[in-house]
């Protein structure tokens, strides 16, 4: 009955640590038409992948063919020598191990000193406080409070707009998870190359519009993720749009203070609503198609 909420709680409790989790596989022979994610687990790919292959606090090791980008988030990519990747094969936190034979068609980057706690640092860290700590609840009511002004804001301005991304995420969450993923890896990779590759007058001020796009993205998708969670909760009782938006953020807040698990749910809201921002060119792709009539 709420699909997003339960989508959510499972991306919480398969990114939490667990032993011997098992992996995602893809046997040999056979075909994945659509995007293979794989959260707190590994992914094995033997057969054909036609899109691409993110494993996320996991390792990736491919001995098919992948036809989009190989993403990997705490964790290495295998290639093993019958690997074919036709896109690129992007590793933070981990290495990228490709054996002789392996065919990469696109570009290859490893950064394996990147920190494991990528994770938490999507919704700031502790500072090395306990969860309970009345500076972290306090922190945390603040930060909702903030929440709850933006999303107000952002619906009295545009709420039409975060209707498209809002049915995006209710639509394709997975997807939209997979597209915040590598886009969040691309703005750390585009950062890295900007400070490495220019001097610092020129860097900086790119740095900081990167960072800023990155944060309007974060900031304008979630609001659309509290409504499409929102919307999912009441389910066939149809609330006004700023209601259901309170709602969601209502029943996410109230996770937020979940020790990890909040940490985990909200990192997952951060990349799915980065991910229909971006897909929905912030709410405004398909506006002639008649979508957003369902939401006002």
């Amino acid at each position: 009955m709420i699909p997003f909420a339960a989508l959510g709680l499972a991306l919480a409790v398969a990114a939490a640590p667990a032993p011997d989790a098992p992996a995602l596989v893809l046997e040999r022979g056979a075909v994945a038409r659509h995007q293979m994610v794989a959260v707190g687990r590994d992914v094995i790919v033997g057969g054909e992948a036609l899109a691409g292959v993110t494993a996320l606090d996991g390792t990736a090791r491919i001995a098919g063919s992948v036809a989009g980008d190989v993403t990997v988030l705490g964790g290495d990519a295998v290639l093993e020598p019958t690997a074919i990747v036709l896109g690129n094969v992007q590793v933070l936190g981990g290495r990228l191990h490709a054996a002789p034979g392996a065919r990469i068609d696109g570009r290859s980057v490893a950064y394996p000193t990147f920190s494991r706690a990528w994770l938490t640092l999507l919704e700031g860290p502790s500072l090395g406080l306990s969860a309970g700590s009345p500076v972290v609840l306090g922190a945390k009511l603040g930060l909702l409070a903030a929440w709850l002004a933006l999303t107000v804001g952002l619906f009295a301005a545009g709420g039409r707009a975060l209707g498209e991304a809002s049915a995006q995420v209710r639509g394709e969450p997975l997807l939209c998870f997979a597209t915040g993923l590598v886009a969040v890896l691309a703005l750390f990779l585009s950062a890295m190359m900007l400070s490495a590759l220019l001097p610092a007058p020129f860097a900086l001020p790119l740095l900081v519009l990167v960072v800023l796009a990155a944060l309007a993205a974060k900031l304008w998708g979630s609001v659309a993720v509290f409504h499409a969670a929102g919307r999912a909760l009441a389910g066939r009782r149809r609330l006004p749009t700023l209601h259901e938006a309170c709602l969601g953020l209502a029943l996410l807040g109230a996770l937020k203070f979940v020790p990890w698990l909040g940490v985990a749910v909200w990192s997952a809201v951060t990349l799915v609503g980065v991910g229909a921002a971006l897909r929905t060119r912030f709410g405004h792709a398909h506006e002639s198609h008649g979508t957003l009539d369902q939401f006002a």
